[in-house]
């Protein structure tokens, strides 16, 4: 069965906002984009970088290390030096609550 964590509430993340949240001792990138919420691992898949502390342009979150890109909707990479995929992860919302399980 699927484990939401609570990470957020809809006003603490408004459209084009980022925020790092830690889900079952994982950290954890979730954003907004346009309305729509996606988390993924708070981990580049070039070198490791903070990827919540990066500048989210439209649906890709750029690293804030070397300017690797990732669409957070799909966690594909769209620029090197990255070219692996980063983690995606289920975000259901609950009322104002905004909810992640991991996708392991």
């Amino acid at each position: 069965m699927t484990k939401f964590q609570k990470v957020a509430t809809r006003t603490e993340l408004p459209l084009g906002g980022k925020l790092l949240a830690v889900v079952d001792g994982r950290a954890i990138a979730v954003f907004n984009v346009e309305g729509s919420f996606y988390a993924i691992d708070d981990v580049c898949t070039h070198d490791g970088g903070p990827l919540a502390e990066g500048e989210l342009q439209g649906c890709a979150i750029m690293c804030p290390r070397h300017g690797a890109k990732f669409d957070v909707r799909t966690g594909k990479a769209l620029s090197f030096p990255a070219f692996e995929p980063i983690a995606c992860h289920v975000v259901e919302i609950q009322g104002d609550d905004v909810l992640v399980a991991l996708d392991d």
